[in-house]
């Protein structure tokens, strides 16, 4: 009984290792866009990711307010390659979002 209740405790932590592993890294990657973008376009964005099973699920980049130094096209393309770059994998989906402020 001690070694299923010992072999459970240490699985447990290698799984929570891993876990911990993967939001330290995307958080990494994550501040590593916001810089990125920032360089790109003057306005620092908010970058949150969700990983499910070591997949980059989706990516979602939030502009404080409306950017109007480029075309949305041309935004879009320049956050695509950011995530790309900095992630090191494409997600299924990459949302941009901006802030509107009254």
């Amino acid at each position: 009984m001690l070694r299923i209740a010992t072999a459970f405790v240490i699985a447990l932590t290698l799984a929570s290792c891993d876990a911990v592993n993967t939001v330290t890294e995307g958080l990494a990657h994550a501040k590593a866009v916001e810089s990125d973008l920032e360089g790109t376009t003057g306005i620092r964005p908010q970058v949150g990711f969700n990983w499910n099973n070591g997949r980059l699920v989706s990516v979602t980049v939030t502009f404080p307010a409306l950017y109007d130094g480029k075309p949305l096209s041309d935004l879009a393309a320049a956050t695509r390659e950011a995530v790309a770059k900095e992630f090191q994998q494409k997600p299924d989906a990459i949302l941009l979002t901006f802030a509107l402020r009254e």
